[in-house]
């Protein structure tokens, strides 16, 4: 796996020409289930859950640290007719319009995420601790996540991540968010290690 911004910006550019990657089986299975309101979809590289979601006439804000990935998004976008726009500071906000996509580039280690601004966030193949408190603190009353990342089981496989700094602890996700009800926890290790959350911010948060 990269390991800073110059190779994601060369993974990118390498995989430009083949579109984004096939959106993650349990996006896919959720998605009539799924908000309809303003989304996130953090570390979103080339757009894989963003187009999908923009496509059902959603907004969303796509936040990603390589340009070369928000640049292969905005093609692709533009290919299918939707509305996309990037902002030119690092400053992530909700976008509210259908079918619009706004494209944030920001280091997600100093990112600030607006509070109680999204009806769903998305969070897949990207693991940074310190951003989980902000996650929870963004949905909105009733806002729901989906959370998918590797675990420490990966590495009993040849691909894919293997520091495992970056790889989750058994059972560490179930326990991530405790401000969210949990909806939907599981761990595989069949190919990949693998755990996946779906939590939803209770409607009265008082």
């Amino acid at each position: 796996m990269p390991s800073n911004l110059a190779e994601w910006d060369a993974k990118h550019r390498a995989a430009a020409g083949n579109g984004p990657a096939e959106p993650a089986g349990i996006v896919c299975e959720l998605l009539p289930l799924l908000p309809h309101g303003p989304a996130l979809d953090l570390a979103c590289g080339a757009g894989r859950h963003t187009l999908l979601l923009a496509k059902r006439s959603q907004p969303v804000t796509a936040v990603d640290g390589s340009p070369a990935a928000l640049d292969s998004l905005a093609q692709q976008a533009r290919a299918e007719n939707l509305a996309v726009r990037r902002e030119g500071d690092q400053k992530i906000v909700a976008e509210t319009r259908d079918r619009h996509i706004r494209l944030v580039q920001a280091d997600l280690e100093r990112a600030i995420l607006p509070s109680e601004s999204f009806s769903l966030i998305l969070c897949v193949h990207y693991l940074q601790r310190s951003l989980h408190p902000q996650i929870e603190d963004a949905l909105l009353p009733g806002g729901m996540l989906v959370f998918e990342t590797y675990t420490r089981a990966q590495m009993e496989f040849a691909q894919g991540p293997h520091n495992p700094a970056f790889l989750l602890k058994t059972g560490e996700l179930r326990t991530a968010f405790p401000s969210l009800d949990l909806v939907f926890y599981r761990e595989l290790r069949a190919g990949q290690g693998i755990a996946t959350l779906v939590a939803q911010r209770p409607c009265n948060t008082k």
